[in-house]
């Protein structure tokens, strides 16, 4: 359904929910989006992405990105997250993908217990907010699946780390591949298993 004048949008409170992904990794951006959905076209199935399965956020990824009032997706960089720490980056991608909404919502909820620096919005930081909030699944789910798309592009470019099985995850064979070939550009140096091979 098309939003036209008749239904005044000034009537509805928008939200926007917000999540990120890639806050644990050793490797790679973090990377957080913002949804608004839109009031009269639920999405059915919407839950924190990583009790979905990969096929089921796929489908869910596109129904978001169509049917939406508005989305957006933004990260900050190994670099950053180096500079400034992972819980500041984190933020700082929320906030970044907010102020990159092109409709402005009424107010932010954001998964988990602490707000992004956002002076001019009403937030509210809500525990397990992707299990609760719809919107804020949405954007869990726009998050995990974008930046799942950057470690399989991490993985052609860097094929040494098998990016593509582990994400970026310290598991155990993340690990041993970095003993083996070294730190790389995109490994996170402040993280204390990257650090602990400089």
């Amino acid at each position: 359904m098309i939003w036209t004048p008749a239904h005044n949008i000034a009537s509805v409170l928008l939200i926007a929910g917000v999540d990120e992904a890639g806050r644990g990794p050793l490797a790679g951006s973090v990377v957080a989006a913002a949804v608004i959905l839109h009031p009269e076209q639920p999405i059915v199935g919407l839950t924190d992405s990583k009790k979905l399965s990969e096929k089921k956020r796929a489908v869910l990824e596109i129904e978001i990105r169509q049917k939406a009032l508005s989305w957006s997706i933004a990260e900050a960089s190994v670099e950053e997250i180096d500079r400034i720490n992972i819980l500041q980056a984190s933020m700082l991608a929320m906030q970044r993908a907010v102020l990159a909404l092109q409709v402005r919502p009424h107010k932010v909820q954001v998964d988990g217990n602490r707000e992004p620096d956002l002076p001019e919005y009403d937030v509210e930081a809500i525990v397990k907010g992707d299990l609760s909030e719809a919107c804020i699944s949405a954007a869990s789910i726009l998050a995990k699946q974008y930046r799942d798309r950057q470690m399989l592009e991490l993985d052609r470019l860097y094929p040494q780390y098998q990016f593509a099985r582990h994400k970026g995850y310290p598991t155990k064979l993340h690990r041993e591949l970095l003993i083996e070939h070294g730190v790389s550009v995109v490994h996170r140096r402040s993280f204390g298993p990257v650090r602990a091979l400089l």
